[in-house]
């Protein structure tokens, strides 16, 4: 995961996250970076979980910076002002088209969760979903985080019990 809530960014490398999960900006090599890098990896297992398999499985930085532009789309100025000034990012790269039948696929067209995936992909840091928002989009509705976290603690606190009543070392 990304070095979480430097604020200001500071310079990092770039050999962070696992290559599949790796946000664009680290494989085009931004010095600097921050959360974004983690909704991003967020949106690869928010698509795999729906698909059963990673969504760039790339072999290489290269490999993987292509086949999220093959299904996303290059970036260009239009939608990632700042791209050009990114170190590896080439003005050679193959320019591919967003594949939006593809996007929707992944999600088994379902409206609501291709809206998330396809906030959570966005190239550009400064404009992808932030996990504030993540947690207020519709997709979530009707999920209540504090019931989740106490029916955990209540399955903890049960097995602890059980551990305990049954002299389970």
């Amino acid at each position: 995961l990304g070095r979480a809530f430097s604020v200001p960014l500071k310079s990092y490398t770039h050999e962070i996250v696992t290559l599949w999960y790796r946000a664009p900006e680290v494989l085009l090599g931004s010095p600097s970076y921050g959360t974004p890098v983690d909704m991003w990896s967020l949106g690869c297992i928010f698509g795999e979980m729906y698909q059963g398999w990673p969504l760039f499985h790339g072999d290489s930085e290269i490999d993987q910076i292509f086949q999220i532009f093959i299904l996303l789309g290059t970036p260009s100025g239009n939608d990632w002002p700042n791209v050009f000034l990114l170190p590896q990012f080439k003005s050679s790269f193959p320019k591919f088209k967003m594949q939006k039948t593809q996007l929707r696929q992944i999600v088994d067209n379902d409206e609501v969760a291709y809206d998330l995936l396809k906030r959570l992909l966005i190239c550009d840091p400064t404009i992808r979903m932030a996990a504030r928002y993540a947690l207020e989009h519709s997709y979530f509705a009707g999920y209540d985080p504090k019931k989740t976290v106490s029916s955990i603690t209540n399955a903890k606190t049960n097995h602890m019990q059980y551990d305990e009543n049954n002299n389970v070392i």
